[in-house]
């Protein structure tokens, strides 16, 4: 690199085979070809209540075990815009990890959730004012673990109202989209950070000009409970990331649980809805899915 830039030849030297982070999954895993890529940006867009927020619980948590196991023996910076957090969920997952992988706090007077550090988002200017500070995090931290993974949780919630869909407005939007980007594709490469980014999704709308229909990576259609739909932001936001995977619900049930029992000694069956992870694009990946299920310990694949 010379001047901060990287030169062509310097590119083609660099090794594909970049450091993955387990997701907590083997089979998941195994379509992602090791897990979620260091030095990179990675995009999960999906519709409310499809297990976005929950992978990245997960990974914040996974992101903490050794390489030699998957992990990036590091923390976690969670970055976060919707609110409230569900501090609840990550300290139920964080016990089930803890009693997975005793041995990474043996010897130290810690746990999972002390390696989470959770930073609330309000706008995109509250999101510039803290990206300078994790720079500093990142080189001087002195918690035990380094930092390793960030996560923006999500994207879409600080464009939800503070532009106009104006001509003027949408070119301000989209010089923030790769401000945004740029910056988190500086730290990731510098620090060799993993970089995961949720999006939310909008109906489908077919215009006039057909550009909405507009295919971007391995679908050509995105289905989630039933309906068409399309990934927020658009497609100056497609071109800020490097991978994008989405997830995908439906009413059809994958597996059925036996529920802990209530208070009268009875117990129940819960349905689980399908969930599916599908590699819309990415640099170093074929196009691949998965379908998976969210249980108490977290997500776990199903076996074809």
């Amino acid at each position: 690199m010379q001047n901060g830039k990287m030169k062509p030849e310097n590119l083609l030297r660099r090794s594909t085979a970049n450091r993955k982070l387990t997701t907590g999954c083997e089979i998941l895993d195994e379509c992602l070809r090791g897990g979620i890529s260091c030095d990179s940006v990675t995009e999960i867009v999906a519709e409310s209540g499809c297990g976005k927020t929950q992978l990245c619980l997960q990974l914040s948590l996974c992101a903490q075990l050794p390489i030699s196991h998957g992990g990036l023996n590091g923390s976690s910076l969670y970055l976060h815009s919707e609110f409230p957090f569900p501090f609840r969920r990550l300290h139920q997952l964080s016990h089930s990890f803890h009693q997975s992988n005793p041995s990474i706090y043996a010897n130290h007077n810690d746990n999972p959730c002390d390696h989470v550090f959770v930073q609330n988002v309000h706008s995109v200017d509250h999101l510039f004012d803290i990206m300078p500070r994790i720079d500093g995090f990142v080189g001087n931290s002195k918690n035990r673990l380094p930092l390793k993974l960030i996560v923006l949780d999500s994207v879409a919630a600080l464009f939800r109202s503070e532009f106009d869909n104006t001509p003027s407005d949408l070119k301000k939007r989209s010089s923030l989209f790769f401000k945004i980007s740029e910056k988190l594709k500086q730290l990731a490469n510098k620090f060799d950070l993993a970089v995961v980014i949720t999006n939310q999704v909008t109906d489908f709308v077919e215009s006039s000009d057909g550009l909405s229909g507009l295919r971007i990576g391995n679908l050509r259609y995105l289905y989630s409970s039933g309906r068409r739909i399309a990934p927020a932001l658009g497609l100056a936001w497609a071109n800020c990331v490097n991978s994008r995977f989405f997830i995908s619900r439906s009413d059809d049930s994958i597996g059925k649980d036996r529920s802990e029992k209530d208070e009268s000694s009875s117990s129940s069956v819960s349905r689980r809805a399908q969930r599916r992870l599908d590699i819309v694009f990415s640099p170093y990946l074929p196009g691949n899915s998965c379908e998976f299920m969210i249980t108490r310990e977290g997500i776990c694949a199903v076996q074809a």
